[in-house]
């Protein structure tokens, strides 16, 4: 191809910013509206047949909005229809399964979100209660004999050979697992409950009862006693297995292919073979002999009462509770209590009176925890009293829990009367304070310290009950007139404890407290003490867990910062957190507290100081193993920091802010490139305020905030980050008039092109670069245009180095970015050759100004521009090849867009070459004909304007080809 001269056409930028204005259409405000719902009139036709006539028809329309989807074909819906000729134990399945997601959301739906389920606790419970001691199973194993009848058998016989089986089993032999760690003895326990399941999966129904039977017996056995809460909620999950399986049993008679029971059914519902299952069922369980075994397997399976009767549960919990009283241990008595309590909850959380004797019966029987006998078996196996008391903690904390559920304000009242009858036992106290509601044990603080006060210390310690009052107080208010002295009652108490471990557990509570209620004073008063108690032989290492609660807890009732850190032991208080990692979150948390509530812009230098302590010791946790999420964090911090620093019109102290915390946070990237846009607009806002006045100084500033920019940038990394920086710092030097100093940022830009790699990492993944490149330099050309040239160099030689970085730059053969580049500066030289540029900066001449039109300038524009045109050209002519068609015809059509839009086509020999683009668009067929077409009536239209007449033309040699 011959090489092309280029002449750019001339550009009237207001008159074509008045063309591209949108045409205003006057709006009819009537019932349309676009958000407005879509109204269906629906028209319903009628046959009506009447003698000598005809069919006619009437029609009624509806605006109410319909769903066109929810007509019914024909009145049948074609699932049904494939459902209805499907397998019948499956469609029964179906129901079944169905119902028993109706009934499981139900039930969970008994007791609200506010009650705490026993799921909750069950983890909790394992692992604090456990043990290093040896355990022991007694595996009753029934013999083979007497095994069940033939299919034939009656009814009777049947029911004889079971209970035969189970006389049995409890008669047979005995073997017992000696020598088992608590975790061979989970082990064992998760394998008998498996073992029911498959006994259950394979009918062996008696089986299963037999496995559930010997599991219960183990709840008698309180060999290991501080292992028994633990076994309790180990066992207790077999029996909720058994007990699910037989309900489902009984439910899935009631079940056949036409119906299921409804959700909430009566007796009445339920088929006299579900009922004979259901009564063969706690006959069975009535035949076991043992107490406690008879107990929780008949309690396991209390919900199928409903399959028998509608006062069944109401009249079997009395019963059960009853028969608690035969058991002797008063430890598994509770305990056996606390299940009773759960299951009575799950089915019938409305029979508040069964609750509420269990307490009463506990209340009776505690004595016996101080009696020979209890008192005995801790000396035969060495536990204290004070080791002894804490294990009837869960169970008791249970009944409570169930009790207070909903209770009126009375009943603690009672609960506390009772409890002052029994000496004001400082168990059942802290089990009271536990269980009811903190408003109810908030408003009778003052009663509730009288009664800790006259409290036995022997085997319950009163900090642990000033804590249950103090997590009370945490979430209801007490009595105004009552708030100091409820503090001074308790910290009398905390203060003298000697134990660093149990004070901080106690203080941690108190804390919150006092923040709540009492101002910096009372809250420095604390934090001494704490500081006091935790600092000999460094107890604070141990509890670094809730000193960071009490730290949170301080800050979270503190959003005035300029308060907080006038709170004289506040700092110290942060230097007992000498690990780094916890010290680390704890200044995180502090951060997070203060971006997210400090609202106005603080130069407070106790504040400053502070926090830049604070941020430094973020900062320098940073190391080679950090993760980049952690660093991305602790940037986010420090940066939320900076950009709330402001020291109003004292721009050279904000200067030397700036310059201190780029010294302090130089191993943070993202803080650094923080730093960088702050002082730019430091710089712009210096300019903007100062204007007129001390220009001079204002001057030295500015220069001061550039150089700072020059020198930050070449520490980053990234290398986009730094070639943007550098762009946008050239910009501000420019517009406060720095031409050198812009001038410097562009040649570093410039520069540093040659070293941007092929691949980039992008959030964790290599990617391209090319397009990062092109989008980069779109925007340095839109900066080019106004930079005016540098006397003592050459014209547009800022353009000219970059053309030189972008021929010698290695680009990628299977791409085009490098010609769309050329089309972009092809586009920037045309902007540069007009009389007057579309934009302009401030008090800044551009080279518009400064050549006036000069022909030499814009001879050098044009010979620069066929350069271009020509490097564009020899790569269409590379794309010759099958393969690169496609994107011949599309950089072709894209070259020929830039040539409408830039160039003077009445110049022959460029009209010429846009028509011979347009031809090589479309030449081989790869053209999107549509485009085409839009194109062609783009210059039709044009052509109609003022001086376009030229185009009418251009449009007359402009084919189109359609495909064959």
């Amino acid at each position: 191809m011959a090489v092309f001269p280029w002449h750019s056409r001339s550009r009237n930028y207001k008159a074509e910013f008045a063309s591209c204005r949108l045409e205003a259409v006057p709006l009819e405000f009537g019932d349309y509206h676009p958000l407005k719902p879509i109204t269906v009139t629906e028209s319903k036709t009628k046959k009506v047949s009447r003698k000598g006539s005809t069919s006619s028809t009437s029609s009624s329309s509806s605006s109410s909005v319909l769903d066109p989807l929810s007509s019914v074909l024909d009145g049948t819906d074609p699932l049904s229809m494939f459902a209805a000729t499907a397998d019948p134990a499956a469609t029964v399945t179906r129901l079944l399964d169905s119902s028993r997601k109706r009934r499981d959301r139900d039930e969970n739906s008994i007791v609200g979100s506010d009650f705490e389920p026993w799921a909750n606790k069950r983890g909790e419970i394992l692992a604090r209660y456990t043990t290093t001691e040896k355990l022991s199973i007694n595996l009753f194993m029934g013999s083979e004999k007497g095994k069940a009848g033939t299919a034939t058998s009656a009814m009777s016989e049947k029911v004889r050979t079971r209970l035969e089986e189970l006389d049995d089993f409890e008669e047979g032999s005995q073997k017992e697992l000696l020598n088992l760690t608590q975790q061979d003895y989970v082990n064992r326990i998760e394998e008998l409950n498996q073992s029911l399941k498959d006994a259950w999966a394979s009918d062996q129904k008696v089986k299963a009862l037999k496995i559930v039977i010997q599991c219960s017996k183990l709840l008698s056995d309180t060999s290991v006693i501080q292992f028994y809460p633990s076994k309790f909620v180990l066992i207790t999950d077999i029996l909720d297995t058994f007990g699910k399986l037989v309900y489902e049993r009984i439910f899935s008679m009631c079940v056949d292919n036409r119906s299921v029971l409804p959700d909430h059914f009566s007796p009445e519902n339920v088929n006299d073979t579900a009922k004979e299952t259901c009564l063969n069922w706690f006959f069975k369980i009535a035949s076991i002999r043992e107490l406690i075994p008879r107990f929780y397997v008949e309690a396991s399976i209390l919900k199928c009462n409903k399959f028998l009767s509608k006062t069944g549960i109401s009249e079997c919990l009395p019963r059960l509770t009853c028969m608690i009283r035969g058991i002797g241990d008063p430890l598994v008595s509770v305990y056996a209590r606390a299940y009773l309590c759960r299951v009575g909850m799950e089915v019938a959380p409305h029979l508040k009176e069964s609750l509420n004797k269990n307490f009463f019966d506990f209340l009776l029987t505690f004595k016996q925890i101080h009696g020979d006998t209890v008192q005995n078996q801790l000396v035969v196996q060495g536990v204290e009293l004070l080791s002894y008391l804490p294990l009837y903690s869960p169970a008791m904390d249970w009944i409570f829990q169930c009790i207070s559920y909903h209770a009126p304000e009375t009943l603690l009242t009672e609960m506390m009367d009772r409890c002052k009858k029994l000496g004001n036992n400082a168990l059942l106290l802290n089990s009271v304070m536990s269980a009811f509601r903190a408003e109810f044990i908030a408003t009778r603080s003052m009663d509730f310290i009288g009664m800790i006060k006259e409290c036995d210390e022997s085997g319950f310690p009163k900090h642990l009950l000033f804590r249950s009052l103090g997590l009370n107080l945490a979430l209801a208010d007490p009595p105004e007139g009552d708030r100091l002295q409820i503090l001074n009652e308790a910290w009398k108490v905390i203060t003298k404890l000697k134990n660093p471990q149990d004070y901080i557990n106690c203080a941690e509570v108190w804390v919150e407290y006092t923040c709540k209620h009492f101002t910096k004073r009372e809250v420095n008063t604390v934090l001494a003490d704490v500081i006091k108690h935790m600092t000999p032989d460094r107890a604070f290492e141990d509890s670094y867990p809730q000193l960071h609660s009490i730290i949170k807890k301080v800050i979270a009732h503190f959003h005035d910062f300029s308060v907080l850190f006038s709170v004289e032991k506040f700092l110290p208080f942060l230097d007992m957190f000498q690990k780094e990692s916890v010290r680390v979150e704890v200044c995180k948390c502090i951060m997070e507290v203060f971006i997210k509530h400090q609202q106005e812009p603080t130069k407070d230098p106790v504040i400053l100081n502070a926090l830049l302590h604070v941020c430094k010791t973020m900062h320098d946790s940073v190391n080679a193993l950090t993760l980049e999420d952690e660093k991305r964090m602790l940037a986010y911090l420090i940066n939320g920091f900076i950009k709330m620093v402001s020291f109003g019109r004292d721009f050279e102290q904000q200067l030397s802010f700036y310059v201190e915390a780029r010294s302090m946070f130089c191993n943070l990237e993202p803080v650094l490139v923080q730093l960088i846009h702050s002082v730019n607009r430091l710089a712009m806002e210096t300019r903007k305020v100062m204007k007129g006045n001390h220009s001079r100084k204002t001057a030295a500033f500015v220069r001061a905030c550039v150089a700072y920019c020059f020198i930050t940038i070449p520490s980053l990394v990234g290398i986009f980050t730094r070639l943007n920086l550098y762009l946008h710092s050239g910009q501000v030097a420019l517009a406060n008039q720095c031409l050198s100093q812009a001038d410097a940022f562009f040649k570093a830009a410039i520069s540093l092109i040659p070293e941007v790699p092929k691949m980039i990492n992008i959030d964790g993944k290599m990617r391209p670069s090319e397009s990062f490149l092109l989008e980069f330099l779109c925007n340095f050309f839109s900066t080019l245009l106004i930079v005016p040239d540098h006397p003592e160099h050459g014209v547009l030689f800022l353009v000219r180095e970059l053309l030189n970085v972008i021929q010698d730059y290695t680009w990628e053969d299977s791409g085009d970015d490098k010609i769309r580049i050329y089309t972009c500066v092809l586009h920037l030289l045309s902007a540069m050759s007009q009389e007057t540029y579309l934009y302009h900066i401030d008090k800044v001449d551009s080279n518009d100004s400064l050549y006036g039109g000069d022909s030499k300038f814009l001879a050098e524009n044009n010979k620069l521009c066929e350069t271009v045109m020509a490097q564009i050209l020899e790569h269409l002519k590379t794309l010759a090849k099958d393969e690169a068609l496609k994107r011949q015809s599309s950089l072709g059509l894209s070259f020929f867009n830039s040539i409408l839009a830039h160039g003077d086509l009445r110049n022959n020999r460029l009209n010429q070459l846009s028509v011979n683009l347009w031809h090589l668009a479309q030449r081989h067929g790869c053209a999107d004909t549509r485009t085409m077409v839009k194109t062609l009536e783009y210059i039709k239209k044009r052509s109609k304007q003022p001086d376009m007449g030229h185009l009418t033309e251009l449009a007359l040699r402009l084919p189109l080809q359609t495909r064959t």
